[in-house]
């Protein structure tokens, strides 16, 4: 698809989104993005679920396992799937 001076098309402007949401996006990525965003209801729609997304990311304290826990719990689960056969 032909890009405009000023449009650009649904998957542009979805990228320049996520872009933005990680602060990568230049300047004049971001007017077009915000004049994409003020008629398009699907890129309005994608970047407010993009938006959501990374804010309930960012609020979770995951906390991971360290490697020991890991070995014990495959050791444990190998064992039980022996068992089960």
């Amino acid at each position: 698809m032909k890009k405009g001076f000023l449009f650009i098309s649904c998957e542009e402007a979805m990228h320049i989104c996520d872009k933005a949401q990680y602060g990568e996006a230049t300047w004049w990525e971001k007017v077009e993005l915000k004049i994409r965003l003020s008629w398009c209801h699907f890129t309005k729609g994608y970047a407010k679920k993009n938006t959501l997304l990374t804010t309930f990311i960012n609020q979770q304290k995951v906390e991971c396992l360290q490697r020991k826990e890991r070995d014990l719990l495959q050791q444990v689960l190998e064992q039980e799937l022996k068992q089960q056969q």
